[in-house]
C-alpha cells in the first residue's frame, strides 16, 4: 500500500536547530529509501518542507518510520499522511 506524508517545518525552530540534524536526516532518508520504504521523495516547491511516497503495510508501519527521522523525533517538523488507493481507471473493466 502507498502512503503520501507531507512535511513543513514548525515555525518555532531555527536554521541553525536544522542544520545540526541535516546530514542525519539525509542518512535516514536514504536507508529507508534503500529499504523500499521510501519510493520518492521531493522538495516542496510552494513552501519549505518536503513530501514523501511510502511503502508500507499500514498507516502504523508509515508513522512509526517517520518518527526515526531525526527531524520528526525533534520536533521540527509537522507531517500529514495520506494513506491512497488505487485509481479505478486503469484497472479492469
Amino acid at each position: 500500500m502507498q502512503f503520501i506524508s507531507i512535511s513543513r517545518p514548525q515555525d518555532s525552530f531555527t536554521q541553525d536547530q536544522y542544520a545540526l540534524l541535516v546530514e542525519a536526516e539525509v542518512l535516514r532518508a536514504r536507508e529507508l529509501y534503500a529499504e523500499g520504504a521510501i519510493r520518492q521523495l521531493w522538495h516542496r516547491a510552494d513552501t519549505p518542507g518536503v513530501c514523501i511516497l511510502w511503502e508500507a503495510g499500514s498507516v502504523d508501519e508509515v508513522l512509526e518510520m517517520l518518527k526515526t527521522l531525526p527531524f520528526t523525533r525533534a520536533g521540527i517538523v509537522e507531517s500529514s499522511l495520506i494513506p491512497l488507493k488505487p485509481y479505478i481507471g486503469f484497472g479492469p473493466g
